[in-house]
């Protein structure tokens, strides 16, 4: 492999192969000074960054930061590549590309039609040499449009997944929080329930209950329960009523085998949940049915970065999620601890995740968060959101007051969600805002109407 070099005032800085001249681009990011492999200074970065703006795009198609050989998302990332898609690009550096795609002439359809040439360390590469503005103004060109019941990513709107976690997945909890998102306009994107536990029977439980609030109320969004791929499978065998897919996934392929996943296993369930046709928007077989989360550090939790910064490999889990053509992607970003990131990081790495995902063609949300063992505050959670919502972001959770009951972290609230449409001037989804209306929830101006007495969501709350 080449080593790479530049050379600041008298001092000449080398870096083994490319994927030390990332992490050492990388900014600062506490998971990458715990691996190892963070640049020693500031003027280190500066070097390496500089090295990287020089670097030709084609550069990235022939060497691997991860090897070829030994990781199956490198073998999906390389043979997966859109030579067509990349043309126009071809011929440029990674600053030239920054410099394009900051350009007044690349718009959305453009940046559609190179989304599969490009490929996860490529738009790593470019994101590090970007400031937050660069990332939120590319990124807010970038359109990403899915279907299931509802049409999600669409100008003009943001969506939000409805997430009544309950510790103990008692039921009318889990029924007080549903109402209570739904009062706010909340859940166009899922209604999307982390289970206490992966028992089987419990999982099949929870997806008759949202099947069973969707089809009573004809609710134009679509539901998940946020277990393992394997259960998800097993539920849909015994007759579960299964919308979406979920999984957590990484960028390497050691990461998701320590989720007990493969590709292999992820295709076998799209294909089934596909094969369900529960889909009401289009063609049901051809719908979007996978829905995955993703964040920085997993792969070093696992000791299966390889070396690489922690970044770089969030970027490559996009290269398999987009395998999939998933409903919804969203980055965990906050979620994994002080360790990997603290508050101030949060920020930027939100803002990379969703630039990424994006410029990959991917339906970004971004779950807003902090563990509270984590240096951070809501403000910076509001300074994140608030960039998220200029930089066009598909969604964000919705959790009641904020506080995640059953998981035990900080996220983003119903009001949350309220605030950003009402500063923005965001719509929901366009089904979901046409029944929010017919339910006397939103007004025909996009204003949250108070709900009068015995309003008929309170049905929700009888056993």
């Amino acid at each position: 492999m080449p080593a790479y070099s530049h050379t600041v005032g008298t001092t000449t800085y080398r870096f083994a192969d490319l994927k030390a001249l990332l992490a050492k681009a990388a900014p600062l990011r506490a998971g990458d000074v715990l691996a190892g492999i963070a640049a020693h200074s500031a003027e280190e970065r500066v070097a390496a960054q500089m090295a990287v703006a020089d670097l030709p795009l084609k550069t990235f198609l022939n060497e691997a930061v991860v090897s070829y050989e030994q990781d199956d998302i490198t073998r999906l990332i390389i043979d997966g590549h859109d030579a067509k898609a990349f043309a126009p690009i071809a011929h440029l550096t990674v600053g030239d590309l920054r410099n394009w795609l900051l350009g007044y002439e690349v718009q959305a359809d453009t940046l559609t039609a190179i989304a599969p040439g490009l490929t996860p360390e490529m738009v790593a590469a470019v994101s590090k040499i970007m400031r937050i503005q660069d990332m939120v103004l590319v990124a807010s060109k970038a359109r990403v449009v899915t279907r299931f019941r509802n049409t999600l990513g669409l100008p003009g709107r943001l969506a939000n997944r409805l997430q009544p976690n309950h510790p103990t997945d008692d039921m009318q909890g889990i029924a007080a929080s549903i109402l209570d998102g739904l009062l706010y306009g909340c859940g166009d994107a899922v209604i999307g329930i982390n289970p206490a536990t992966d028992n089987l029977a419990q999982v099949i439980k929870l997806n008759h209950l949202l099947a069973n609030v969707i089809e009573k109320y004809a609710i134009p969004t679509q539901s998940c329960i946020l277990t393992h791929v394997s259960t998800t499978m097993q539920a849909m065998q015994q007759g579960a009523p299964v919308d979406l897919v979920f999984q957590s996934i990484g960028g390497t392929e050691a990461t998701n085998r320590s989720f007990g996943v493969t590709t292999a296993m992820l295709a076998e369930a799209d294909a089934m949940a596909r094969s369900l046709k529960r889909s009401t928007v289009i063609d049901a077989a051809a719908s979007n049915v996978m829905y995955f989360e993703t964040g920085q550090g997993s792969a070093l939790s696992a000791n299966a970065h390889h070396g690489v910064d922690q970044q770089t490999i969030e970027a490559r889990a996009y290269g398999l999620a987009r395998r999939f053509a998933p409903l919804l992607v969203n980055s965990v970003v906050g979620f994994i601890g002080p360790e990997y990131l603290n508050g101030r990081e949060i920020i930027r790495a939100g803002i990379e995740d969703h630039f990424c995902g994006k410029l990959l063609g991917l339906p970004m949300g971004v779950d807003v968060c902090y563990t509270n063992h984590a240096d951070a505050d809501q403000d910076d959670m509001d300074t994140l959101l608030t960039l998220l919502g200029n930089a066009g972001v598909n969604y964000i959770m919705g959790v009641p007051g904020a506080d995640d009951i059953m998981l035990n972290y900080q996220s983003t609230s119903f009001h949350d969600a309220l605030y950003l449409r009402q500063l923005l001037g965001l719509k929901p989804a366009p089904e979901f805002a046409a029944w929010l209306e017919s339910m006397g929830i939103l007004s025909m101006d996009n204003q949250l109407l108070p709900a009068p007495a015995g309003h008929r969501l309170l049905g929700l709350m009888e056993p």
